[in-house]
């Protein structure tokens, strides 16, 4: 075994996701937040969660509106994901001053979802667990919206050729070489 070292207790479960979550207040202002704390946690029904701390500006738009959008994220919107996780919509508009295009969804009235995100997530938050620095906002997915770029000429969805990127240590990764498939340890 190798030698291992103690530390205190932390977040160390990496990599995750990095997303930018969209979110509307009732009386119209929008807004985009970086998260890396998401993700799956039913399949059926479709559900994830997200975690925001209380102080931030998007934080009473959802817990308001009880909507958000998750858009996944590319090598191609690196850039805006990260500026958009270090300023704050109370200074800016996050949509305008990254040229992301705030579009209407399918199903939510106040959150738009991000045109330029091959994927996007609409969600409806059915429960907030208050568990310290962070509120899980545990919500529904109503509606999946992908980019028709990534459809193949058979009808598949080939999100792995979208580019996303993972959030690792304080540092982004676009996903690279592929191991496997689901499955193929046991495939004879």
């Amino acid at each position: 075994m190798e030698k291992k070292q103690v530390w205190k207790p932390g977040n160390m479960l990496y990599p995750v996701p990095v997303v930018m979550v969209s979110c509307g207040s009732k009386g119209g202002e929008k807004n985009i937040i970086t998260i890396a704390w998401a993700g799956t946690i039913c399949s059926d029904p479709a559900m994830v969660s997200i975690s925001v701390r209380p102080e931030r500006y998007s934080y009473d738009m959802i817990r308001d509106t009880g909507e958000f959008a998750i858009n996944l994220t590319t090598k191609e919107l690196a850039f805006a994901t990260d500026w958009c996780g270090v300023k704050s919509g109370r200074d800016v508009d996050k949509f305008e001053a990254m040229g992301l295009t705030a579009a209407p969804g399918k199903v939510l009235k106040y959150a738009p979802i991000i045109g330029e995100s091959p994927v996007n997530l609409e969600c409806r938050v059915e429960q907030v667990l208050e568990l310290g620095s962070h509120h899980m906002f545990i919500a529904r997915i109503e509606d999946v919206m992908i980019s028709e770029k990534y459809m193949n000429e058979t009808g598949k969805f080939e999100l792995n050729r979208t580019g996303l990127v993972t959030y690792s240590h304080g540092e982004y990764f676009v996903l690279g070489e592929k191991l496997g498939k689901f499955g193929y340890s046991v495939k004879k």
